[in-house]
This record gives structure tokens, C-alpha cells and sequence, in this order.
């Protein structure tokens, strides 16, 4: 799961709108964990979970890429919430949401999933290029 990037970047409305769907995607998680009456500790414990992923990055940017887009797409939180409503397996169903709202809250700060050229570059955002390959 890791992209290739190129010389173009969601801005403007579009990266807005994406924005506002992280924020909705936090704030139905959030109600939705309520509404199952979740143990608020576990979601304590579990919310920053996701963000072990940036452990891979010590293997390189491909591997970081990698990782952290395996941790933040939201197909993995689906799962294991599709998971835990069709066998009827609470615990499976709160842990997705708590993965859900990571990734809700990490998108609607701009936080976007990586791409493998530099920790920076996301499909909601782009690094600043390095002194050194900048021309001036």
C-alpha cells in the first residue's frame, strides 16, 4: 500500500472537503462508541496505537510508507468493525471505531497517508523540498 507520488497535490476546496470528512468520521466514531457505552479507558489506551506504525519508518521511507498507510486506511477499521457486528463480538466493534477515530482525527488535521518519496508527502499534503534539491 504505498504510493507513488507525483507533481500533484489535493488543495483548495478538495483538501477542505477531505478535512471535513475526517471530522465527520471522528465525530460518528465517537458517537457510535458512546452509544455502545465503550469503556472510555480502552479508548485511553488504544487511540494512539495506530501511530506505532512510524516505527517502521526506521527501515526506510518504503517500509515507513508502508506500515503507516496500512495503519491509517480506513479498509482495515471497516474490517474488523464488519467483523465484529456479523459475529456479534463487542470488543472487535470497539476497537475499530477507536481505530476510526484516529484515522478521523488524523485526517481532519491534514494528516494524509504517506507516500514513499518523504515522510512529509501525503495524499492531503507535501513536504517542503530539501535544501538540498531545491534549485536556487
Amino acid at each position: 500500500m504505498v504510493m507513488d507520488r507525483t507533481d500533484k497535490h489535493v488543495s483548495g476546496g478538495i483538501r477542505a472537503l477531505l478535512r471535513l470528512e475526517g471530522l465527520a468520521l471522528l465525530a460518528a466514531g465517537l458517537a457510535l462508541y458512546a452509544r455502545l457505552d465503550g469503556d472510555w479507558m480502552l479508548f485511553a489506551k488504544l487511540f494512539l496505537l495506530p501511530d506505532l506504525s512510524f516505527a517502521a519508518y526506521l527501515f526506510g521511507p518504503r517500509a515507513g510508507a508502508f506500515a503507516y498507510n496500512t495503519m491509517h486506511s480506513t479498509l482495515g477499521a471497516l474490517a474488523l468493525g464488519a467483523f465484529g457486528y456479523l459475529t456479534g463480538e463487542p470488543t472487535a466493534l470497539l476497537v475499530a471505531l477507536v481505530w476510526l477515530c484516529h484515522i478521523g482525527l488524523d485526517r481532519a488535521l491534514g494528516y494524509g497517508l504517506k507516500y514513499a518519496s518523504a515522510f512529509g508527502d501525503t495524499h492531503l499534503s507535501r513536504a517542503a523540498p530539501h535544501p538540498s534539491t531545491s534549485s536556487g
